[in-house]
């Protein structure tokens, strides 16, 4: 391991001092002359007010195309620009836990600097399909409607797709508290700024951020920076996988990636294509999302929340990742508004690797309470207004029956922490009598 990171240190170093010039500036980037240095490349620009960091997207005949990683304020033609770093790494050790950093990994928690770092590369290729071990082992979230119904396994990639203010983030923060993985690493892209902290202390908890790592990069910040967190979060989770432990990594959200991936593309040139979205955007999605897997070592088990615009699930962001994920949830603005929490729309969610990670009878089971539900969705107009007549449906007079014990499983407050094994107890036993409940003689029958 330790040559390893001397061999990263020397691949990433530059032998020589190349100095670029400012030549023009348009837009959200710079054109540099006499920069000959590749793309991911790091850059100092040297102002009269202070130094501004960057990173090159881009050339543009002959000249290299800069994007500033924080506000481009005092930078005028003719300021010098150095090349910092041939590839981007972001640094790691074991003294993340706990931390929280920005985009470029650095500590903005006045906990200190972090203590002996070795480089890691911020994008480094994705596990080979060779390589990635089939998903066979449950990873309990401590969320009763997610451990019942759309099972996970350790390194799944699973979508939380849902409007804004329906609880993705409150939900996030339960199962970083309430998990069995090892490490969580928790990227939050593009939030608010008040956001950070509220996640931290009302949604992780102290408890949770003990064994966790959260990057942030807020909205008003430069796109590369929002990008840069994003695989930060991937690189980090990829280090302590690589030393044999369970990683959860969460990222809020991949909308909000896209719409700095968006920007970034069209600074560089690129026309725009699908509802305004440009070609790259499409390119970095599955770049991003199959970082996450299983290997012989550890593993990378994925959350990713996707901010459905319009509460419409067929927009292209929300329909792109729908296709790289292993499962999704979906979060109803209607259960969130009649006080449903957490609002998982059982019926619309899925984990395609459900059947792997169950036994036969806990799958079957499982299905049993979804054909209830089913059934008590197709009737529930009916019952409120009273016009239901019982025994028209073996299935769904069950469902009626075992309503409020159909609630009290997939409802839970954002403290509640339920052990896996507790979650299948009460399937297990619901699906017995939904199953002796349907099998009853209709009325009138005999």
């Amino acid at each position: 391991m330790l040559l390893d990171h001397a061999i990263e240190r020397v691949r990433t170093a530059r032998a020589e001092r190349i100095v670029g010039v400012v030549g023009a500036m348009r837009g959200l980037s710079l054109l540099v002359d006499d920069l000959p240095i590749p793309v991911g490349a790091t850059v100092e620009i040297r102002t009269s007010i202070g130094t501004v960091e960057g990173e090159v997207v881009g050339f543009d005949q002959g000249r290299a195309i800069v994007m500033t990683l924080g506000a481009s304020a005092g930078v005028r033609a003719g300021d010098r620009v150095f090349a910092a770093e041939a590839a981007p790494t972001v640094p790691v050790c074991p003294g993340l836990l706990g931390r929280v950093l920005n985009g470029m990994g650095r500590p903005i928690d006045d906990k200190g600097p972090l203590r002996e770092t070795v480089p890691r590369p911020l994008v480094a290729p994705p596990i080979s399909a060779m390589r990635r071990e089939p998903i066979r082992k449950a990873l309990s979230t401590g969320v009763r409607a997610i451990d019942a119904f759309t099972p996970v396994g350790k390194g799944q990639r699973v979508g939380i797709f849902a409007g804004p203010g329906v609880g993705k983030s409150t939900l996030l923060g339960m199962i970083a508290r309430s998990t069995r993985a090892d490490v969580n690493v928790i990227a939050l892209i593009g939030e608010r700024g008040r956001e950070v902290r509220e996640f931290m202390e009302g949604s992780l908890g102290e408890e949770g951020l003990r064994r966790s790592v959260v990057i942030a990069a807020t909205s008003d910040e430069s796109p590369l920076l929002r990008v840069r967190a994003a695989h930060a979060a991937c690189a980090i989770s990829e280090y302590f996988a690589s030393a044999g432990l369970d990683v959860m990594l969460m990222l809020d959200s991949v909308t909000r990636f896209a719409h700095a991936q968006r920007q970034i593309g069209l600074a560089v040139g690129e026309p725009p294509a699908t509802r305004g979205y440009t070609p790259s955007v499409f390119a970095a999605l599955p770049v991003l999302l199959e970082r996450a897997g299983a290997t012989e070592r550890g593993s990378v088990t994925g959350f990713y929340t996707t901010l459905v615009e319009g509460d419409d699930m067929t927009e292209p962001i929300s329909d792109a990742v729908r296709g790289i994920l292993d499962g999704h949830i979906s979060l109803s603005r209607s259960l969130a508004q009649s006080g449903h929490f957490p609002a998982i729309d059982i019926l619309d969610s899925v984990s395609r690797v459900a059947p792997d990670v169950s036994t036969a009878q806990r799958y079957e089971d499982a299905m049993m309470l979804r054909r209830m539900l089913g059934a008590y969705a197709e009737v529930e107009e009916l019952v409120q207004i009273g016009a239901y007549a019982q025994g028209s449906n073996p299935l769904a007079d069950a469902a009626i029956r075992l309503k409020p014990q159909l609630d009290e499983l997939v409802q839970q407050r954002s403290s509640e922490s339920v052990p896996m094994e507790v979650t299948l107890e009460m399937v297990a036993t619901l699906a017995s009598q939904g199953r002796a409940l349907s099998a009853q003689p209709m009325p009138g029958r005999g």
